[in-house]
């Protein structure tokens, strides 16, 4: 028993020297331009290493800022974005989204989802029958999701 607590006390001694000398060979910078955008500038990777081990990126990382929408609302609108619109720091569509539904904050009901910023229930609504924009002939009804059901 004594032998592991020795053994155990001497493995964290030598991960606490291994990680306080680790330096980092190279710093990452974030660069902001005038319209919002941040690039990686990365300095000194032609730089030679000191050490025969290389450094730890993992234990030298500096944490990244993330770029939020209510900081940059320019964000929501790029290209693999969920939407155009920006609701407690989240890109949403606002037209679509059933938490966010016409505006941020409205939320629709259990049955009911979110068609051109309204809540709807496809059960039964005319205009989105069984889903958004699938309206029913004229003198049907919608029932169960289903335009002129039985």
């Amino acid at each position: 028993m004594k032998c592991m607590k020795t053994f155990l006390m001497l493995a964290m001694l030598v991960a606490l020297a291994l990680a306080a000398s680790a330096t980092p060979s190279t710093e990452d910078e974030m660069v902001v331009t005038g319209d919002d955008e941040t690039f990686d500038v990365p300095h000194g990777e032609d730089e030679k290493q000191t050490s025969l081990r290389g450094s730890s990126r993992f234990l030298a990382q500096k944490p990244r800022a993330t770029m939020t929408c209510d900081k940059y609302p320019r964000v929501c609108r790029t290209k693999g974005s969920p939407g155009p619109d920006c609701c407690k720091k989240m890109c949403v569509n606002v037209t679509t989204d059933k938490l966010n539904c016409g505006v941020c904050g409205k939320k629709c009901k259990f049955s009911e989802i979110c068609c051109k910023g309204q809540c709807v229930n496809p059960r039964s609504n005319k205009k989105h029958c069984g889903g958004c924009n699938n309206k029913c002939k004229k003198g049907s009804s919608c029932t169960y999701g289903m335009c002129s059901y039985a």
